[in-house]
């Protein structure tokens, strides 16, 4: 642990959008964060927005093995210890392609990002996780609406979505005796920069191009928050958090 005795996260994608948001949730709330992404300039901007907060930035590439190491090596030398993961660095990957015309490169760099990176992430916090005393933590994965069902033309993101909610619950499953709890939180048009397209027009599945309503991000990063501040004793296996009027129950 840290001196001020705070508990230690690592935000993958903590640049920008959910990650920014959840990682400045954390440090407004007393945490340490390691704030992970590729581009160190919008690490400092997100750090930026909590002065004089416990943080450290680390470039990463999640998809690269020794980027993964060097965070989390990184991390435990500044704090001593790891308390939460958020895995969320991810891609959706180029829009509107059909499945027939998306390059396998394409198809790759989502794979590679999305759920690679995310095993990745997860492996080396839960090796660390299980070997510091006292022993456990907590792993929060960004799964998706996606993970429930698919937009038009996201074959590569549905597929890693989906693929994300079977690596929590293996995680969830193999962490339990070793006090490791994990679970995954869906979200559905959240404002960020990824998502602005929504707000303009969305492709939907009857071929109709739609704006659909979005929420604040704030909401999405209090929900994290929430689950991370949990007891170990105490897991929510699976959020849903979603602008409520989006075409996602029923017919929309």
């Amino acid at each position: 642990m840290t001196d001020s005795g705070s508990k230690i996260a690592v935000v993958t994608g903590a640049g920008s959008g959910i990650g920014r948001a959840v990682a400045v949730e954390l440090l407004r709330a007393g945490w340490s964060v390691a704030l992970a992404g590729r581009r160190p300039e919008t690490l400092e901007e997100t750090a930026a927005l909590v002065p004089q907060s416990a943080f450290l930035t680390v470039r990463t590439d999640v998809s690269k093995p020794e980027d993964v190491a060097a965070l989390f090596a990184a991390t435990v030398d500044r704090f001593g210890r790891l308390d939460l993961l958020f895995n969320n660095a991810g891609t959706f990957g180029p829009g509107g392609v059909p499945v027939e015309e998306l390059p396998y490169d394409a198809w790759r760099h989502v794979v590679d990002t999305n759920l690679n990176g995310a095993f990745l992430c997860a492996q080396a916090a839960y090796r660390q996780m299980k070997e510091q005393d006292p022993q456990g933590g907590r792993i929060i994965n960004n799964g998706s609406i996606s993970a429930h069902t698919p937009r038009p033309h996201s074959v590569a993101y549905t597929a890693t979505k989906h693929a994300l909610t079977g690596l929590t619950k293996s995680l969830s499953l193999d962490g339990r005796p070793y006090g490791i709890a994990v679970g995954q939180i869906d979200i559905g048009n959240a404002a960020t920069d990824m998502t602005a397209r929504m707000q303009t027009g969305a492709l939907q599945a009857n071929g109709a191009v739609a704006p659909e309503p979005v929420m604040d991000v704030a909401d999405v990063a209090r929900t994290v928050r929430h689950m991370a501040e949990l007891p170990l004793e105490a897991n929510v296996q699976f959020a849903t958090v979603l602008a409520t009027a989006m075409p996602y129950v029923g017919r929309g």
